[in-house]
This record gives C-alpha cells, structure tokens and sequence, in this order.
C-alpha cells in the first residue's frame, strides 16, 4: 500500500536535510521529491506530490507555497518570515483551492509547541510576562517567528482576561535594551554560537514567578513534529497557524 507521497523544498539545507531522512524512515510516507534551490518546482507536479515540506528562506518561501496551493498541493511551512501582509495574500490565493491545506508552524518542536501552550493557559494569572529567545547565529530573523507566536498568545489570553498592561516604568531605552515589544509583551533575543533553538517565558506577580524553558539541542528535534504535520496536513484544509492545532491539546 502507498504512502502519502512527500516533497522537501529546501532539501540541501540543515533543516532540510533532516527533514529527508526523517520522511524516508517514517511509516506511511513516500519521499519521492527533494528540491535544492536550484531545482524547479515543477518537479514537484510531475511527482505526482501530495504534501510538500517547505524549508527554505524568508525570501522565496510566499512564491512557493503560492505555488503549491495553485497546483493543489497540501503545504507545510517551517520558513518564518510570514507577517500579516503575506498571510492575508496566502488566504487569498487558498480561497482558489479550497481542499489544500497549508501550516505555517513557528515551531515543529513538540516542546515548544507545549511551552507556548502553557504559557497561554497561565498568562492570566501573573502581572508581568516577558520571552527571552536564544539561537545560533546564522538565524536570519529575529525575534524569532516562535518568540513573537508566544507573546502574541500570551497578550491575547490577557486581553481575554481583561488584564491591563505589562507593568513597566522605563521612561529611557535608549539602547533598547527592553527588547522588542509584540502586542505589550517584552521579547528578547539572543544569537549565541553553540546554540540551536530555545526559549524561556518568564512570568511574576508579588512574591512570585514561573518560568516555561524549552531547549532544541538537536534538529532532529523538531522532526517529529514535521512527520505528524505531513500525515495530518490534508485534514484542515485552508490556512493554519501553528503546530499546536493539529495535535490533541
């Protein structure tokens, strides 16, 4: 019996190539496309490709997934660069294929995804919440796409609680080194060589804190989530945002 039949664009890199060997050991899945930078995506098509991993830079990550939807290939996007102009052009061209489906997932790590989720669920319950990200230095955005994810979850938890701002008093920043500021929440970001991916949620109220750290050692961390993403994929159709709405949570 076949398997899903699988692609990976941005196959050469270091995500993407534990992305092949992770899709070429998985159970129910056929590797049958992996594409470098210099291949066309029409490779793709004359595949036969079911589900493709996308993989590649901030740069040419909308015009291939734009393509993939067009041909009605099911997308599962692990480039960051996704702001709100791009997703509301993607929700567009998936209005014209409404069975394919596409994630945009700030992070495949299960970790992660489970940090993001816990630091959701507590965000009412302390006044202060802030997120320091750390990663290798060859990321090329920051803060992270998982970073800014979290913040944006948390102040939408305390904006559902009816909480008010984050306390904070600074008058001067003139280094800037409160950090980026995403929907009310403080986010730090560190760029550190030796490191991979990881994030700490910090909360406080009086005489107390919490702090959510999740660690990526490994790339291989992320894979399990990638190989959940492509099974999975083809039930949701349309646009979804983040990893956390296909698992059971």
């Amino acid at each position: 019996m076949s398997g899903i039949r699988a692609a990976v664009i941005g196959a050469r890199g270091r995500m993407g190539q534990e992305a092949v060997a992770a899709l070429e050991e998985a159970e129910g899945i056929d590797l049958v496309a992996a594409l470098g930078s210099s291949d066309s995506l029409s490779a793709l098509t004359e595949a036969n490709v079911e589900v493709a991993v996308e993989l590649t830079v901030p740069a040419v990550t909308e015009q291939n997934v734009a393509f993939l939807v067009e041909h009605g290939i099911h997308a599962v996007v692990g480039t960051t660069g996704w702001n709100q102009d791009r997703l509301d052009r993607l929700e567009k061209t998936l209005a014209t294929s409404p069975a394919t489906g596409v994630l945009i997932a700030p992070n495949f790590s299960i970790g992660a995804v489970l940090a993001m989720h816990f630091a959701e669920l507590a965000a009412k319950y302390f006044d202060s919440a802030e997120v320091l990200e750390i990663h290798h230095p060859n990321k090329l955005d920051a803060p992270s796409g998982t970073a800014v994810h979290t913040a944006r979850r948390i102040a939408a938890a305390r904006a559902a609680a009816g909480m008010g701002p984050v306390p904070d008093a600074t008058e001067s920043d003139e280094g800037g080194s409160r950090g980026a500021v995403i929907d009310g929440i403080h986010v730090h970001a560190i760029r550190q060589r030796g490191r991979v991916a990881h994030e700490e949620i910090q909360f406080g109220s009086e005489g107390e804190a919490l702090t959510i750290r999740t660690d990526s050692f490994h790339r291989g961390a992320f894979m399990p989530g990638i190989v959940h993403a492509v099974r999975h994929i083809a039930e949701h159709p349309g646009l979804t945002h983040g990893l956390e709405h296909l698992l059971d949570l």
